[in-house]
């Protein structure tokens, strides 16, 4: 038997199934999962292959800068950063001030990117497909928006 009166019960399971946080939380969880199932024989997860990905992009520069496109503290980009280094599939250097370190794909990380671009494709249509294109791009937009509104400046 619960130590909440099931009143307060109730009303804290409401809360819960409606916060923003928890929900997103739950479908970020969710949709990491899948992208790692489908990227599994590549040997990159979702998280490699994301920050891959946005180094490819952006090109060689500052973790400051990866962080910010990113929306990620630098803590915890360091972190993974330093796993993929350990791969080799990235390089970090000092930048032109002694406290920056610039970032950028070695060979072997492109060759990871390329390896696993196709599988996530594959990952991006299958979600696509099951939402449908305009849901989807919908999709897309909301969760842009959200992050907009949330970000702290």
């Amino acid at each position: 038997m619960s130590a909440i009166e099931p009143d307060v019960e109730t009303q804290a399971t409401k809360i819960a199934w409606r916060c923003t946080c928890y929900n997103t939380r739950k479908t970020a969880r969710a949709v990491t999962e899948f992208y790692d199932r489908v990227l599994e024989p590549s040997g990159v997860t979702a998280t490699q292959f994301t920050l891959l990905g946005a180094i490819s992009i952006l090109g060689p520069g500052p973790i400051s800068r990866l962080a910010e496109n990113m929306a990620l503290d630098r803590t915890t980009l360091t972190r993974n950063l330093k796993l993929l280094q350990k791969t080799g599939w990235i390089g970090m250097r000092p930048g032109a001030d002694r406290r920056e370190r610039v970032v950028s794909l070695t060979p072997d990380g492109q060759a990871a990117v390329e390896r696993a671009t196709p599988m996530w494709r594959d990952a991006q249509s299958r979600i696509e497909s099951t939402l449908g294109t305009d849901r989807w791009h919908r999709l897309q937009d909301d969760l842009t928006t959200l992050a907009d509104a949330v970000s702290v400046e």
